[in-house]
């Protein structure tokens, strides 16, 4: 059985409803029953059959993900009444590509003074993902500057592992920077000198070096994915 989370992430991407005033509004019941159900992790039974009668919604693709995401539409009840060439193979569902989760995704911050603590992140929106790519410990954020083009272009979506917190050379990740804030680097160790040396992807930005005490202190964590149109 899926978590109140990801049943719930289902159910606002279908109800296309933002805050849990306007679900609550959708289930006729009061803001604070959906508290009360995250708090017991537990989705009621009826909001099943209420969000069935009002949209045609499948439960089974509500509480596990799995099968198609209506069940009723205005042509009648399917996936049974649609023609064969548009019937779907339903065990596909049950695989992680399939099923997925209404993450927040936060703007990178542009600015970081101070050095004892990590600035917090402004959220910009939700953004529907899969469950391989909004695994624990993953932060999602919209690309700022220009300094890691083409490879990663400016408002593109990037996932950042934080639980990948040790440095493999060659490889791009997410620290803080002084005055800069947030920032994309790829990290290659420079044995001569102990150090890291910080390259963006455009040649136009210049090479900096780190310290390996502060590149740990300033560390988020590995860019492990990116989503961006060409």
């Amino acid at each position: 059985m899926s978590s109140f989370a990801e049943i719930y992430g289902r159910i606002t991407l279908a109800t296309n409803c933002r805050t849990q005033m306007e679900l609550a509004e959708v289930l006729d019941i009061r803001q604070s029953s959906i508290s009360d159900a995250k708090r017991r992790n537990s989705v009621p039974g009826d909001w099943y059959m209420k969000l069935f009668e009002k949209f045609g919604l499948n439960p089974d693709w509500l509480k596990q993900g799995m099968g198609p995401m209506y069940l009723r539409t205005e042509q009648g009840y399917a996936p049974q009444d649609a023609p064969a060439f548009l019937a779907e193979n339903t065990a596909a569902y049950g695989d992680d590509q399939a099923k997925h989760l209404v993450c927040t995704e936060f703007a990178m911050p542009a600015c970081w003074t101070d050095t004892n603590a990590r600035p917090e992140f402004s959220p910009l929106g939700k953004i529907s993902l899969p469950l391989t790519l909004a695994r624990p410990g993953i932060l999602v954020f919209r690309m700022r500057g220009g300094n890691m083009a083409p490879l990663i272009a400016q408002g593109a979506r990037f996932g950042v592992d934080t639980r990948k917190d040790g440095i493999t050379s060659g490889q791009i990740y997410a620290l803080f920077a002084p005055n800069e804030g947030l920032v994309l680097r790829r990290i290659f160790l420079d044995g001569a000198q102990a150090a890291y040396l910080l390259r963006s992807e455009s040649p136009d930005f210049p090479e900096t070096t780190l310290a390996p005490e502060l590149a740990r202190q300033r560390l988020l964590g590995r860019v492990v994915w990116t989503l961006q149109e060409f």
